[in-house]
């Protein structure tokens, strides 16, 4: 039998008085309760406007800041303003939606945009509408680039990089079309018409068949007679296609007006691809190469004739697409590279504005870039006044100026000269012509050498070019004359190193330059110190061939004696590199 479990007895329970008593306990303490949680409320409400407040003046406030910064940064000389800008205006707007998360759930309407992002965007707008007329100019010149190819680039500018359109790009410059092009339009058939111009057995034996080009064989009309097997429709559009080719391939001002709408698309659409790529393009590449080269080939003239206003107006409006003053700038310094009408339309286009940067340094190399050096004679005044003739009046008396004052001619030359360019441009020149801004000794001195490092850089023969070092460092003989004569001599190429150097002491009377011995020793210390060790390296290698080639060559043999003259041991460690038998 199982103990059974003791159960507690229950608590008795309370009584109505207790219960009554306790009551007035209970109501004061629930009455405290109510007021203690209206006042938390109250204090959680003060307390979130503190924190709206704050939050909003951070928002103001940095939205101020990054308005502060940008403006400091469009005064910047850099290159890529607009991205930093772009990425200043990023950073608030995420800012500013992280803070109104905190509180609002949402953000204020967006700050006013910088005035660097609206040029910005004005650029890209313009951009835009300047390629449709182009593209429509482009399609009624009767090009052989495909007409949807064209039209695509309204929509889609970027596809002018696509792949398809730089093959067909290339093709219109060279007078050739895609092979996939051919195949596609009038079948396989049409190929015998063809030769193919990428595929050697060689360099190219199995390239990509949509990267294969094709040209019209010379004998196309013949071969097109003699095989009436293709379709009539097709033999149509591909001799359409054939006197395409033929008409952009000829000399004519109709195949140069498909050439020049072509360059200006260009121009336009690689700068449009740079504002909208610019965390990826380099303003170097674009700037000082792609589009210099542009305007250039649509500046192209023929040979000795002149700049029209057509061209240069062309060329302006172009540079004008142009946001960046110093990018303008690059452009234009870049121009001349591959011509001389080039360098002209540089010129040209450097005086043309109302005010001219750097006048004096651009003046005085205009006249050098006419006025060929002596003993070669000066243009004539005619000549000089057709390419002043583009200018307003002012430059054109500040060009004159430069010419009267040019150490290319004698004063009584170069003010005969000028007074003849003013009267054939119907000019009058004030009493007294003002000289270009005087020139500090550094730039004064970087002008003379240039000139000279012009004279190797035409191939000018080695005695003029020894006689303008021994004329420059007679009149100015200091350190920093000889250490920029060396300069320049190293610079130049290695035969005409040589050729200059064993041509240096020699006057035209036969007597020897008395510069001419510390002149050479510090040149011949300058080679075979440790710092120009790759000039040594290039000097030896060209005498070495020189002297396997003729043991007894005449520059070899004055170049070695020279360097005895001033320093022998110089001499012997020269002729053991390039292999002669020193004595002992």
């Amino acid at each position: 039998m199982t103990e059974t479990e003791m159960i507690p007895p229950a608590a008795p329970g309370a009584t109505i008085d207790e219960i009554q008593k306790g009551w007035n306990d209970l109501t004061l303490r629930v009455g405290q309760l109510e007021v203690e949680r209206t006042a938390l409320e109250q204090e959680n409400k003060i307390l979130r406007q503190m924190v709206e407040t704050v939050i909003e003046h951070r928002q103001k406030s940095h939205s101020e800041l990054v308005m502060l910064l940008a403006g400091l940064v469009s005064k910047l000389q850099l290159n890529d303003v607009g991205v930093i800008v772009s990425r200043l205006v990023e950073h608030n707007t995420q800012t500013s939606q992280f803070l109104a998360a905190l509180v609002k759930g949402t953000a204020d309407p967006a700050m006013e945009q910088p005035v660097v992002l609206k040029t910005w965007d004005q650029a890209k707008r313009d951009l835009i509408s300047a390629i449709k007329p182009v593209l429509d100019e482009l399609i009624q010149a009767d090009t052989p680039i495909e007409t949807e190819l064209i039209q695509s680039l309204a929509e889609h500018p970027d596809n002018f990089f696509a792949p398809a359109f730089i093959r067909a790009n290339r093709c219109f410059i060279k007078g050739q079309v895609p092979r996939e092009r051919i195949a596609r339009e009038f079948g396989a058939d049409a190929l015998i018409y063809f030769n193919d111009m990428s595929t050697d057995p060689k360099l190219n034996p199995h390239p990509k068949p949509e990267e294969i080009v094709l040209a019209f064989k010379p004998d196309f009309e013949a071969l097109f007679a003699a095989n009436p097997s293709i379709p009539a429709q097709n033999r149509e559009g591909l001799l359409k296609l054939y006197e395409k080719v033929q008409k952009s391939k000829a000399p004519t001002e109709q195949a140069r007006a498909q050439k020049n709408t072509f360059q200006k698309l260009s121009f336009l659409i690689e700068l449009l691809h740079y504002y909208e790529n610019q965390n990826t393009e380099a303003p170097d590449v674009i700037f000082a190469q792609r589009l210099p080269a542009l305007i250039e080939a649509m500046s192209s003239t023929r040979p000795n004739e002149p700049l029209d206003e057509k061209t240069i107006l062309a060329a302006e409006n172009l540079v004008a697409f142009v946001m960046n003053s110093d990018h303008r700038l690059m452009i234009i310094n870049n121009l001349g590279k591959g011509s001389d009408e080039g360098k002209t339309l540089k010129f040209t286009l450097r005086l043309r504005p109302e005010k001219i940067p750097d006048a004096a340094h651009v003046v005085s190399e205009f006249v050098r870039h006419f006025s060929p050096p002596s003993p070669s004679k000066p243009p004539a005044p005619e000549a000089i006044a057709i390419l002043l003739r583009p200018l307003a009046p002012e430059a054109k008396l500040l060009v004159i100026s430069g010419i009267m004052t040019t150490d290319r001619l004698r004063r009584e030359e170069a003010e005969k000269l000028g007074k003849a360019v003013a009267q054939a441009l119907n000019l009058k020149l004030p009493e007294r012509i003002k000289a270009a801004e005087t020139m500090s000794a550094e730039m004064e001195r970087q002008q003379a050498w240039g000139r000279i490092k012009d004279m190797i850089t035409k191939r000018t023969e080695a005695p003029l070019v020894a006689a303008a070092f021994r004329e420059r460092l007679n009149a100015k003989y200091d350190s920093d004359e000889i250490r920029q004569s060396w300069l320049t001599l190293i610079e130049a190429d290695t035969i005409s190193l040589i050729r200059v150097f064993c041509q240096l002491p020699y006057l035209d009377n036969g007597k020897t330059d008395p510069i001419a011995r510390p002149v050479i020793e510090t040149y011949v210390s300058r080679m075979t110190h440790e710092k120009y060790a790759s000039s040594y390296a290039k000097v030896t290698n060209s005498l070495r061939s020189m002297f396997q080639a003729k043991p007894d060559s005449p520059l070899v043999v004055n170049f070695i004696a020279l360097v005895r003259w001033v320093d022998p041991g110089a001499a012997d460690r020269l002729s053991r590199d390039i292999g002669m038998v020193v004595a002992a």
